[in-house]
């Protein structure tokens, strides 16, 4: 009876989904709700999330499980040593029954052969185990997880079979495009640092792939053309970004407004083929004028084009 209820939440025939990656830690922290309510059975007790330091990994497994410490939150003391690694001693009504190892993190300190045998007999005894950069512990491992999750230029939600997806696969689709994420990240700020403060305080932001959307309510009062130039003079003086706090990154010495300040480039100069689209779009559903921003090499011939699945 077990068997079968858990074949039937957790979908058998479920391949994968993608979605566009946001890029600000509010929406990354929705979405990784949404997953959890969409694809995650209680039954699963092998989570893995693949994806490069600063995509947003984190901000998926917190809007999946509110409340889980991670063992490499950046907002706390990292904790010491690895819940996990006590699995054996964790017995009775308190005991933990999910746990979270970040590998690329505690692989300073600990073997990766004793956090396979931590995570195995964890499962063992009915814990769930969520392991981020889980491509380095899959080849020790040999078991792949219940749930994969990528986060690069999208998020990639998949349950593997014995025929895959296998994570190295997976983390080769994500370390690859993440690039593209934040360039398009890094062109969204620049934009809006570039733009009248009245119309960078009405802005709201959308997705396309390999770039953005800036939405309002009205039609914009701006020359997208001089805009677009004044945003390539910044790209061509390869101004440093760095993170400044939670809220803000710095454009060099300013200050600058960001909801997702740890996703970005290193400097300007690493945005390629920055570019505005001409029109301004108007989307009769969500009632927002739009204007649209694209970076990377060119496959944009007509507007149909933005969001095709075979670049």
């Amino acid at each position: 009876m077990a068997q079968k209820y858990y074949e039937h939440i957790t979908n058998p025939n479920h391949l994968y989904s993608v979605f566009f990656a946001p890029r600000g830690n509010a929406r990354m922290l929705k979405l990784g709700r949404e997953i959890a309510q969409q694809y995650l059975s209680p039954f699963d007790l092998l989570i893995g999330i693949i994806g490069e330091a600063g995509s947003g990994k984190s901000m998926v497994v917190k809007g999946m499980f509110p409340g889980l410490e991670l063992s490499n939150d950046d907002e706390g003391v990292n904790v010491r040593p690895l819940p996990l690694l006590s699995v054996d001693e964790d017995e009775g009504f308190y005991a933990p029954h999910t746990y979270h190892v970040d590998m690329r993190f505690e692989t300073a300190f600990t073997q990766i052969h004793v956090i396979a045998d931590a995570v195995r007999t964890a499962i063992k005894k009915g814990r769930r185990v969520i392991v981020e950069h889980f491509e380095m512990l899959y080849p020790v491992l040999q078991m792949n997880a219940q749930l994969l999750i990528g986060v690069g230029e999208e998020i990639i939600v998949t349950r593997p079979n014995m025929f895959g997806p296998l994570p190295e696969d997976i983390a080769a689709n994500v370390h690859k495009s993440i690039t593209y994420r934040k360039m398009a990240h890094t062109a969204e700020d620049l934009v809006e640092f570039c733009m009248p403060n009245e119309l960078f305080e009405k802005c709201s932001h959308g997705d396309v792939k390999r770039g953005f959307q800036l939405e309002f309510d009205e039609v914009p009062d701006i020359n997208i053309k001089e805009l677009q130039t004044a945003v390539r003079e910044l790209i061509a003086q390869d101004i440093p970004i760095s993170y400044h706090d939670e809220d803000h990154i710095n454009i060099g010495t300013i200050k600058h407004p960001c909801t997702g300040p740890r996703i970005h480039v290193r400097s300007t100069g690493e945005i390629e083929n920055f570019r505005l689209l001409k029109e301004i779009f108007y989307d009769s559903i969500k009632e927002k004028y739009i204007i649209i921003g694209l970076v990377g090499e060119r496959w944009d011939k007509q507007t149909a084009d933005l969001n095709r699945i075979d670049i």
